[in-house]
């Protein structure tokens, strides 16, 4: 059975992993691959929203202060993947 995996190997496979990268390594490369999979997420989800916006953002109106931009990071203290975001405010717009 070629291109077939049976329960097996894929025990054998699994034991060949936990030998060579150890019981101490596996859980800081779950980790990291759900974070790297969060980041790209959101980076998708950005893409997705930028690409739906209609026309360049509004400037505010005279007498308005024009919305704070914050930064969302990865991790605490990550600067590396920090982007500036522009968050929707709880007063109405005009």
């Amino acid at each position: 059975m070629i291109g077939r995996l049976g329960p097996t190997e894929i025990i054998l496979i699994l034991v060949v992993v936990f030998l060579l990268f150890g019981a101490k390594k596996l859980p800081d490369m779950a980790r990291s691959l759900g974070k790297s999979a969060r980041i790209l997420k959101s980076e998708a989800k950005a893409m997705k929203d930028e690409s739906n916006a209609s026309g360049p953002a509004a400037s505010p109106a005279p007498g308005e202060q024009p919305p704070v931009q914050r930064t969302i990071q990865s991790a605490p203290g990550d600067v590396n993947s920090a982007r500036p975001v522009n968050e929707p405010s709880d007063t109405p717009q005009r």
